[in-house]
């Protein structure tokens, strides 16, 4: 008893229901407001190269006055936030033929996140839904690894996102945030969108396309020379002969001594290079795919040269074995003229512009010499300061013997063992040897790009 008068139990249980109902409405309350502050940070602040446009924008921003604290306090904020907890984002796909567009859309989905990881497609899920793949899947894995935007690889990953891969796998395992894929369609064999069920549940990030190059255009790059430099009785003959002999063939552009005197005075298809590229290279790309370091003066420079051409798993490897001998590699990239001169007139496969971006993505490169020269120079191990000079055990093409010779006599040249056997010649044999599978394969292909740029429209990359 208090005061004259004793509480009930119903007066102190609705009072204790009210308390705690006040409670959970506030931090309702709060919450929601934190949330809508955070969206609107997001929306409107941003991050990185986007952070604070719209204050500069709507509220004229001023450098010395209230706008510029109101920024700084709006950028800190979101940069916090960020690192409370980092955006986890996939992006998945054959990664076949891995080139500069597969390395262009790994760039675009970590510039989405902060975490990027990548799922690469299984070979039987390839062969099941697109065809047989070039490159194995571990020869896969390699080249996805040694892309520089990536933070971790996925092995064996189904084609299509399912609802089980999708909520247990990318969801619940690996914490994603967003599933990116470009802007051009992603069908199964029976027509439904690949990434559907990613799409309802508002979880799909898209990106735009790299114009100019996909892995069946390289591949239709090749087809279309064997068929300009064999005409038809010759293509009937060329199935007896070895593989060696194809690829040779190939990079000479067709050997007329295989005719008899009739079919030699059949008219021939001319003869093409295989630079049908519709790639547009601009300052802004490369830009993007350029590393922001510099040697110091104490670094000890690494010098690789080379075509680096259709660049695959064999590369990765060499420029991996080649950082590890030093603190900072540089990569010479011959011109064009100077591979067709020693390699045959359909090579490269890839122009100077090409070959200089898939060599950029790599992470274990930090600058490029796009058209290196051709042969060691006093000049060029000075200007850069090359402490190295290296090259593999597999030589694609023939060495004039004065090409390293400076290096050899300053005694900086050093030879490193090839982890992979695998050439550019070996992967136009592959193609080669099963054509008519390629071929059909590139059809289909064909008719769907068409669609796809007929309906195309404008997309902002990231």
């Amino acid at each position: 008893m208090v005061g004259g008068a004793m509480m009930s139990d119903s007066d102190l249980t609705y009072k204790v229901v009210k308390g705690v109902a006040a409670v959970a409405l506030g931090a309702a309350a709060f919450w929601s407001c934190g949330f809508l502050w955070d969206r609107g940070l997001e929306r409107y602040a941003g991050t990185g190269r986007k952070g604070s446009q719209w204050v500069r924008k709507n509220l004229k921003y001023k450098p010395g006055s209230t706008t510029e604290y109101l920024s700084k306090v709006l950028k800190k904020h979101s940069d916090n936030r960020k690192k409370r907890r980092p955006r986890r984002v996939y992006m998945d796909g054959c990664f076949d033929m891995m080139h500069y567009g597969h390395a262009n859309a790994l760039r675009q989905a970590k510039a989405c996140g902060d975490y990027l990881i990548v799922g690469v497609v299984s070979d039987e899920e390839i062969l099941k839904n697109k065809g047989p793949p070039v490159f194995s899947e571990e020869e896969r894995i390699t080249m996805v690894e040694a892309v520089k935007w990536v933070d971790e690889v996925i092995r064996g990953v189904p084609y299509e996102v399912s609802e089980e891969f999708m909520t247990q796998t990318l969801f619940k395992k690996h914490k994603i945030d967003y599933i990116i894929h470009g802007d051009d369609p992603c069908l199964l064999p029976d027509g439904r969108d690949a990434y559907e069920l990613a799409k309802k549940a508002g979880r799909y990030w898209e990106i735009k396309r790299t114009e100019g190059v996909s892995s069946t255009d390289i591949v239709g790059r090749m087809l279309l020379c064997y068929h300009h430099f064999s005409p038809l009785t010759q293509r009937r003959k060329v199935k007896t002969k070895s593989m060696e002999n194809i690829e040779h063939d190939f990079s000479l552009g067709g050997s007329d001594d295989d005719l008899s005197e009739d079919e030699a005075e059949q008219p021939v298809t001319p003869r093409s290079n295989t630079r049908l590229s519709n790639f547009m290279p601009t300052s802004r790309r490369l830009i993007q795919f350029a590393n922001d370091c510099k040697a110091d003066k104490d670094s000890k420079v690494v010098y690789i040269d080379g075509a680096f051409d259709m660049f695959h798993p064999g590369h990765a490897k060499i420029l991996k074995q080649a950082k590890a001998l030093g603190d900072y590699l540089i990569v010479g990239l011959h011109d064009d003229d100077v591979i067709s001169r020693s390699r045959g007139r359909h090579y490269p496969i890839m122009s100077l512009h090409e070959r200089s971006l898939s060599v950029l993505a790599c992470r274990y490169v930090d600058e490029i010499i796009i058209g290196a020269p051709q042969q060691i120079t006093k000049e060029l191990l000075t200007v850069f300061n090359i402490s190295i000079v290296a090259h593999g055990t597999v030589y694609e093409s023939e060495v004039a013997e004065d090409h390293y010779a400076l290096a050899v006599e300053d005694g900086i040249f050093v030879e490193i063992q090839s982890e992979s056997k695998l050439s550019t010649g070996e992967i136009v044999k592959r193609i080669l040897s099963n054509k008519d599978n390629f071929e059909a394969k590139f059809a289909r292909k064909s008719k769907t790009e068409a669609a796809y740029y007929e309906k195309k429209k404008f997309v902002v990359e990231q």
